[in-house]
């Protein structure tokens, strides 16, 4: 199934390539090749985009040196990525595929054991002035860094607080809407019902549903083309832009330990069940080159420790606690941006075990044709209160077609 999925893979980069040598081929990272039905009816825009990483890391001997030195090349992200409309502009779609491992990693017996390729698969209908209903599987409303899309980062990628606590991609309904309070005071809502397991999950429903909520202020009116979703000033926003936003998310009897994402808690009837509900509150700001973003996530469940039927414990808990994390950076005219970030984790150790840890990141990125062709690099200190400490050194490059 791999194979197959690999070659079909090469097989339309290959041709949309060579198609994509006619007169009328889009420009440099707007995709492999634009079609339009004859009848207009239809679109659809191909386009392709790979992340290639360099990792070492270094724990922190006990007189303050480095040791333990280990290093990794990884195809960090490489997908295929289909959108357009269908029938009417107001029906519009959205497909990607995954093809790298750790795209696709993941798989268990809740999705027929095999490779989880589908990242989105998603139709969005404006039915009605500005509401839109999302169906399919996509990312929910939830924390601002994990919404970006990974190749849109300012850094080479996201922070702990989004490892430990976002809520993903999940397969459901949305609604979106907006509106404006003044000439350029605009509110968006965004609502969304989903199965609660995360993506991909072919065997139904195994614990209850998951319910987001999400409010965005944006006081100054909308960032250009859409920068309060993307990483870096590259607008060079001549006014500034600031947006502020608050998210709720509850799933109900969930069966995992970071609500839709981490490991299912087993126990002897089957799942062990509990509540679990994220909060999430962030801010972006973006003005002539600088930018920042701030995000806190808070997390808590009902009885977060996993039981068997006699109320002895499985061993899993859910991953409650909070985590704060400050990022900003500005853009010089050059291209280049230098970046910092503070991430602070506060899991509950009585029920966690973790102990608090804190990482400082500083961030350098040259933006050749925006986030479409890119370098970038970054260096990471974590210190955690149990003393196991490291450094982390990153170099990665990224090309969209």
């Amino acid at each position: 199934m791999k194979t197959k999925v690999l070659t079909v893979g090469l097989l339309l980069f290959t041709f949309f390539t060579l198609r994509s040598q006619e007169p009328n081929a889009p420009a440099f990272g707007k995709g492999l090749f634009n079609l339009v039905g004859k009848d207009s009816t239809w679109s659809m825009k191909i386009a392709t985009r790979m992340q290639f990483l360099a990792i070492a890391n270094w724990d922190e001997g006990p007189d303050g040196g480095l040791i333990n030195p280990e290093s990794n090349f990884l195809v960090r992200r490489a997908r295929l990525k289909f959108d357009g409309f269908a029938y009417t502009p107001k029906l519009k779609y959205k497909l990607e595929l995954g093809l790298s491992n750790r795209d696709i990693s993941g798989a268990s017996e809740f999705t027929n054991n095999a490779p989880r390729y589908i990242l989105d698969a998603v139709v969005m209908w404006n039915f009605y002035e500005n509401f839109e209903l999302w169906v399919g599987q996509t990312k929910l409303p939830g924390n601002i860094e994990r919404v970006i899309s990974s190749g849109n980062l300012q850094q080479v990628d996201r922070s702990l607080v989004n490892s430990r606590f976002n809520i993903d991609r999940d397969q459901g309904l949305q609604l979106r809407h907006h509106f404006k309070l003044s000439k350029d005071f605009m509110v968006r809502e965004k609502l969304a019902v989903s199965q609660g397991e995360g993506r991909n999950i072919t065997s139904g429903n195994l614990g209850g549903y998951q319910y987001t909520a999400r409010l965005e202020f944006l006081p100054f009116g909308a960032f250009r083309k859409k920068g309060d979703y993307s990483g870096s000033d590259l607008q060079r926003e001549e006014k500034p832009k600031l947006m502020l936003a608050a998210t709720y998310d509850l799933n109900q009897d969930a069966v995992k330990t970071r609500s839709n994402l981490g490991t299912f808690m087993a126990n002897d009837t089957g799942f062990y069940e509990t509540n679990i509900s994220t909060v999430f509150v962030d801010a972006m700001f973006k003005y002539n080159g600088f930018s920042f973003m701030g995000e806190y996530a808070y997390r808590d469940a009902d009885d977060p420790i996993a039981k068997n039927s006699d109320g002895t414990e499985t061993g899993d808990v859910v991953l409650v606690g909070n985590g704060l994390n400050l990022q900003a950076g500005y853009l010089f005219k050059s291209n280049w941006e230098v970046s910092g970030r503070y991430t602070d984790i506060q899991l509950d150790e009585a029920i966690t075990g973790s102990n608090p840890e804190s990482q400082y990141t500083l961030g350098l990125s040259k933006y050749i044709v925006g986030h479409k062709l890119k370098i970038q690099t970054d260096i990471s200190y974590l210190s955690v209160d149990n003393g196991t400490n490291g450094l982390m050194y990153r170099l990665q490059f990224d090309v969209h077609f």
